[in-house]
């Protein structure tokens, strides 16, 4: 770099004199290459004479045209086996060939070019184009959004080795490819893997995020998303009708109990991909808390075992005369209490069961209670005070999510008053108000454990809280826009997001880092879930027409299946059974699908599992579609038994 110093530093001078403003940089940036490598092809070094040429070239605005016109070309010309993979690389290109013709000044020429182009990408794409298509001048690209991503981050393309070398060998021959390697070295990350070319499908699954597809080393880390041991409760099970002896006499002897397998009776297996069990803290169980559990597990041993031949039955809430004020809804584990938010900032809290919910007795009676008594919070509600349901009063916005705790005695609540709240369901008023965000919160979840909770916004980050603290215990940063949902993994040692992105992550709650990140999905992704066993990840989303669903492995971060686009609007419910044999999807299409989890999962390879996801038979993973007369799904949940309730608000007819 010593004898090139000396020219270089005449030519910025030179700039500096015709004030050509942020050319200087770029030959900066150019020089500082050396090599002017494209990442993992191993161009030959640009010698620094030939810069200004290549300023010349890059400051004609018809070479960009051209240049990309013949990519297109040598792209479309390709064999088959290295065509998918180039094919992605002409949406980034694209993008960057028209933002610099705007720094240039080119702006009718960037017009023509987009104009030219831009119908030609990715259907997925075009929302996109449409927000970088208003920036029209420099000094636009600061305050758009997406242009400050591209402009900030590298756009992730995975290739082959034998794909990469056909691009390299293009690059070599082609006269104007100068202006490509440059967008290449600055703004785009050719991420090289082994083995053969993917097919087109293959391409689909991993592709349509805004900045492309998810480097393959940061899905390596290690996922533990096995089961926690459950702690030891006893418990003695109420024997049914059809287990009880009957008592033997002469002419009738006794009959012998049949042999059934009893949850009570089995001891949990040590799971293999289980974190320890004192990885995080969790809190210890309340004697009252271990009741429930136990009433948990009673539940389960009644439960009616699911599957492509036995399908659940559905019972479904209307919402009437709520217009489109009801936002949100959600049903507690017992599926005793539903729970909905409405835009006028309240909540309301019915009971599903003939038990009607009591009021709290008045501060002159609560002074007369004992206080050390066990059961004080039975003495502070009052007898008379009962009613089918409780308004909830204290966000000053609409209420986006509500979310019960896995005992039934709080319920946290999150609004675009970028508060989340926390309420009693014994006092029926506001415990705390946890002001961490800084614009409106779209989803608020408990652990299944209790006691933590996370929430995530329009501020693009997602929250790890606790009860006991004010402030959050981890801020997991790295979305580019939203943080529209989040859910926690069942072992409580994980979260996962979804974002406007179009990605899904995956964050480890103890170090605060990202252990996966998912890319497939083409619109923005509004509902997570996982499944039972830990392994497996559902995210669903949309927009328009369109509605998508996806199964992750949770294990290597690779899709499970592409599945059907069976739904024709946005997804924001998804909830699967709790033997893990069903999957269901409801969808603001007014519908609820049935999807068989043993087909989506089955023989999923472990290894190459990111470069070769599975090709299956589609139509075998769709086992029942039931519609709704016009109302919208909010939300779902299976019982302990497994019956799948439903809740939509009916929006009369169209």
């Amino acid at each position: 770099m010593g004898e090139k110093s000396t020219p270089l530093l005449a030519v910025l001078q030179l700039l500096r004199k015709y004030n050509l403003k942020g050319t200087e940089e770029i030959l900066r940036k150019e020089a500082s290459l050396g090599d002017a490598v494209i990442e993992n092809l191993d161009l030959p070094e640009v010698e620094l004479a030939n810069i200004l040429t290549s300023h010349h070239t890059e400051s004609d605005p018809y070479s960009y045209e051209f240049a990309y016109d013949s990519l297109k070309k040598f792209v479309e010309t390709s064999l088959d086996v290295y065509k998918h993979e180039l094919s992605t690389l002409l949406y980034p290109v694209f993008v960057h060939m028209y933002m610099v013709l705007i720094l240039y000044d080119h702006n009718e020429h960037a017009m023509n070019f987009m104009e030219k182009f831009g119908p030609e990408q990715e259907d997925y794409y075009q929302e996109d184009l449409k927000k970088i298509s208003i920036v029209k001048s420099k000094e636009q690209i600061k305050g758009n959004e997406l242009a400050e991503i591209y402009s900030t981050n590298k756009f992730v393309v995975q290739m082959s080795r034998d794909a990469s070398s056909q691009l390299k060998r293009y690059l070599h021959e082609q006269k104007s490819s100068t202006v490509i390697i440059n967008i290449i070295n600055n703004h785009i990350h050719i991420d090289i893997h082994d083995g053969p070319g993917r097919t087109l499908a293959q391409v689909r699954t991993s592709i349509g995020s805004i900045l492309g597809e998810a480097p393959r080393n940061e899905n390596r880390t290690k996922v533990y998303y096995g089961l926690l041991k459950e702690p030891d409760i006893q418990l003695f099970p109420v024997p049914t009708e059809d287990e009880e002896e009957t008592e033997e006499t002469p002419d009738k002897p006794k009959k012998k109990k049949a042999k059934k397998d009893n949850i009570f009776m089995k001891k949990p297996k040590s799971d293999p991909n289980a974190p320890p069990n004192d990885r995080i803290p969790l809190p210890e169980l309340k004697e009252m808390d271990k009741i429930e559990k136990g009433k948990a597990l009673r539940e389960a041993a009644k439960r009616v075992q699911l599957g492509p031949e036995s399908l659940p039955s559905i019972c479904f809430y209307t919402l009437l005369n709520s217009g489109h004020t009801a936002i949100c809804a959600d049903i507690c584990d017992d599926s005793t209490l539903l729970a909905v938010g409405f835009n006028n900032s309240t909540i309301k809290v019915w009971t599903l069961t003939p038990v009607r919910l009591r009021g709290m007795k008045s501060a002159e009676k609560l002074q007369d209670i004992d206080r050390e008594a066990g059961d004080v919070l039975v003495r502070m509600m009052e007898e008379r005070d009962r009613d089918a349901c409780r308004t909830l009063y204290g966000h000053s916005g609409p209420v986006y999510k509500v979310s019960f705790d896995p005992f039934k005695n709080l319920l946290l609540s999150c609004s675009e008053d970028a508060t989340v709240r926390l309420w009693s369901l014994q006092c029926w008023t506001c415990l705390v108000a946890y002001r961490g965000h800084v614009w409106p919160v779209w989803d608020v979840r408990w652990s299944p454990h209790g006691h933590y909770f996370a929430s995530c916004g329009h501020d693009r980050t997602a929250r790890l809280w606790a009860t006991d603290h004010h402030q959050p215990l981890r801020i997991f940063s790295g979305h580019l826009t939203d943080v529209d949902c989040v859910q926690f993994h069942p072992n409580s040692n994980y979260i996962a997001t979804g974002s406007s992105d179009r990605t899904v992550r995956v964050w480890d709650c103890l170090t605060g880092t990202q252990v996966r990140i998912m890319t497939g999905h083409k619109c923005a992704v509004f509902t997570l879930q996982f499944s039972i066993c830990g392994r497996w990840l559902a995210s669903g989303g949309g927009s328009g027409a369109a509605g998508e669903l996806l199964v992750w492995d949770v294990s290597t971060g690779a899709p499970a299946a592409a599945l059907p686009p069976a739904h024709t609007a946005p997804l924001h419910a998804l909830a699967f059974s709790r033997d893990g044999t069903i999957l269901a999807s409801g969808s603001l299409d007014c519908t609820i699908k049935l999807w068989d989890v043993a087909a989506i999962t089955d023989e999923v390879p472990v290894e190459d599992a990111p470069n070769n996801p599975v090709e299956k038979k589609e139509d075998k993973f769709l086992l029942r579609s039931f519609a709704t007369k016009n109302s919208p799904i909010t939300s779902l949940h299976f019982t302990r038994r497994n019956l799948l309730l439903a809740v939509g608000t009916y929006e009369g007819s169209t």
